[in-house]
């Protein structure tokens, strides 16, 4: 039976595709977006557009919330002003979406709702599963406090799962989308040293495990959305390389980009050896386990 459903981010990278499984699936679907009505559904397809969550306060209420929202974090330089706009995005959203679903007659069943393994900020080549301890950095704070907001709930009796989201590959978007221009024309290459760990995830299994989510009465609390293999920069840009038919030759050095990005740079010169631990435990499947076929996949090659 289809359910009745609120999705916030629903025109991004992966709430687009995400909105139309769930209603190849028989859901049913209210979407929150700036865009108009018009825009979100040439995206969507056949939903219901509102444009602020004020026009949801007293609403009968949804058998579920999937919550998206987020400025992208590597959209444009972290001044200060833009790391405030960051955490209004998803912190200050978050909080109010929570206030509405109170004021509904009706509480919904589950929220899943977005966060990122950037929870763990910089772990060198540590293992990283749900239970390791954060490094104390920009990012981890950030999504700590966007997961305390959403897991408010809790004490409402809804159950709460937090998709703490690698790097996402997939067709026409993405990070991936501007890496292929330097990768085709043979100016690609690896970041820094390399060696920095990107816990890369295909958007197919992303859309999956939030369905799975949402579908699981058990599932609750933190899952690493990440695949189970995750990489280097220097396997990651060569296996970009190799799927492409072109040599990865020119790397940049890690100080051109902290110049360059200045402390958004860590994005690229850290990160996270995180698999996806409470995910495989609780029986979710990945369609994309190996980077090859996920670029292959993703670049259409």
């Amino acid at each position: 039976m289809g359910k009745q459903i609120l999705l916030t981010g629903a025109t991004g990278f992966i709430g687009h595709i995400l909105c139309r499984r769930l209603m190849a699936e028989g859901h049913s679907l209210t979407v929150l977006s700036r865009q108009s009505a018009d825009a979100a559904k040439s995206v969507c397809g056949r939903v219901e557009v509102v444009q602020t969550l004020d026009t949801l306060r007293a609403h009968p209420g949804f058998d579920a919330v999937i919550n998206l929202a987020g400025e992208g974090i590597a959209d444009k330089r972290w001044s200060d002003a833009r790391k405030q706009t960051l955490r209004s995005s998803r912190i200050e959203l978050t909080r109010n979406l929570v206030q509405i679903v109170r004021s509904w007659q009706k509480l919904p069943e589950v929220m899943v709702s977005g966060s990122a393994v950037g929870y763990y900020g910089d772990q060198g080549d540590s293992l990283v599963t749900e239970d390791t301890p954060p490094h104390d950095e920009f990012t981890h704070r950030l999504c700590r406090d966007w997961e305390q907001e959403a897991l408010e709930l809790q004490a409402d009796d809804v159950r709460v799962c937090l998709s703490r989201t690698g790097i996402v590959t997939g067709r026409h978007g993405g990070f991936l989308q501007r890496m292929l221009l330097p990768f085709k024309l043979g100016l690609g290459g690896r970041l820094g040293a390399g060696q920095q760990f990107m816990p890369w995830v295909h958007r197919e299994d992303v859309v999956s495990g939030l369905l799975w989510m949402m579908e699981t009465p058990s599932a609750n609390g933190a899952y690493n959305m990440v695949s189970p293999n995750p990489v280097t920069n220097r396997v990651f840009t060569q296996t970009l390389a190799q799927t492409l038919h072109r040599p990865a030759l020119v790397p940049v050095p890690a100080a051109a980009l902290k110049l360059m990005l200045g402390e958004m740079a860590s994005l690229l010169l850290t990160g996270q050896k995180a698999i996806p631990r409470r995910l495989q435990e609780e029986g979710f499947k990945f369609r994309y386990t190996e980077l090859e076929a996920a670029l292959k996949e993703s670049t259409g090659n």
